[in-house]
């Protein structure tokens, strides 16, 4: 403590500079924070919303005892499983196609971001347009290049999940496409020119070279989008027209935006965020470590 307060009498300048940046944390980030613990251990609700008390640990045996709770932690591992697979590899093939001499290769980059440029809320709604059952492009197309009848993608559980997928896998890409060819353009060529002296075919040279050296960089992206990715709200709500058909098309994110601001249920839906943060901290400690993403390659 001492040290400390050493420290800040040589550093007072420094942390004048960044008090109020601090304030603004404090206000923004960590009391909401503070109170959304607090609350997870009360039993505030539309019912008790002045007259709340703490209750101890009963918000959290409610959701560990109910098995909704278990149905939409898978579902959301596999939503956010499929979503991530699909970014990497469209996102990684597109870099290494973009890193290559290709005619228009500035116009193709440009494009190609655009679906991250967009506002997300504009995307989902624009594909719930795309999938609608009478005027959607995909129905059209289906029917006239195909001739297969419409399919109900927004009526239908599976395919109002599928659609929200596609979505978000478009929305996706453009971010791991964009850290995959910085990443790419960090390479030295050195090391392909002497890779292709020793006869090492292109497969090979991604597999010792590209992948390698890409590492440090998609490590981390790929650990952001999975967190992103569970926490995605926007796509499921707007996509599904929040949560139809009968709450059907939830994630854990979507169900406790439903407990909180459809139900009222504010302790319950308080645990349930808590439950999703340890989820996601556990997630990002264990995976950096076991990556060992930030252990040099060079």
């Amino acid at each position: 403590m001492a040290r400390f307060a050493a420290h800040l009498r040589e550093n007072r300048l420094a942390y004048i500079y960044i008090l109020p940046s601090f304030l603004v944390l404090g206000f923004v980030v960590i009391y909401p924070f503070v109170y959304n613990v607090v609350i997870s251990f009360s039993n505030m609700s539309l019912g008790h919303f002045r007259d709340w008390k703490l209750t101890g640990f009963e918000q959290y045996l409610r959701v560990f005892r109910e098995k909704v709770f278990y149905i939409l932690f898978l579902k959301t591992i596999g939503w956010t499983l499929v979503n991530v697979f699909f970014h990497v590899v469209i996102g990684v093939s597109l870099a290494l196609l973009l890193n290559r001499p290709l005619p228009g290769r500035a116009i193709f980059r440009t494009l190609l971001i655009l679906p991250w440029a967009v506002p997300q809320y504009i995307t989902a709604l624009t594909w719930r347009g795309i999938f609608n059952y009478e005027y959607g492009y995909i129905n059209l197309l289906l029917k006239k290049i195909f001739n297969l009848p419409p399919v109900q993608w927004l009526s239908d559980p599976l395919g109002a999940f599928a659609a929200a997928t596609i979505t978000n896998i478009w929305l996706g890409f453009p971010f791991m496409m964009v850290i995959a060819l910085g990443g790419l353009q960090s390479i030295p060529k050195e090391l392909y020119e002497a890779a292709e002296v020793d006869g090492a075919k292109p497969w090979r040279q991604f597999w010792t070279i590209t992948a390698p050296l890409l590492k440090p960089v998609m490590i981390p992206a790929i650990s952001l989008g999975v967190i992103w990715t569970f926490n995605n709200f926007n796509v499921i709500w707007l996509v599904s027209d929040g949560g139809k058909p009968a709450d059907s098309t939830h994630i854990l994110v979507s169900f406790v935006y439903r407990q909180v601001f459809n139900y009222y249920s504010y302790g319950y839906g308080a645990a349930l965020s808590v439950v999703i943060f340890v989820i996601l901290l556990l997630f990002s400690i264990n995976f950096i470590k076991r990556t060992r993403a930030t252990a040099g390659v060079y």
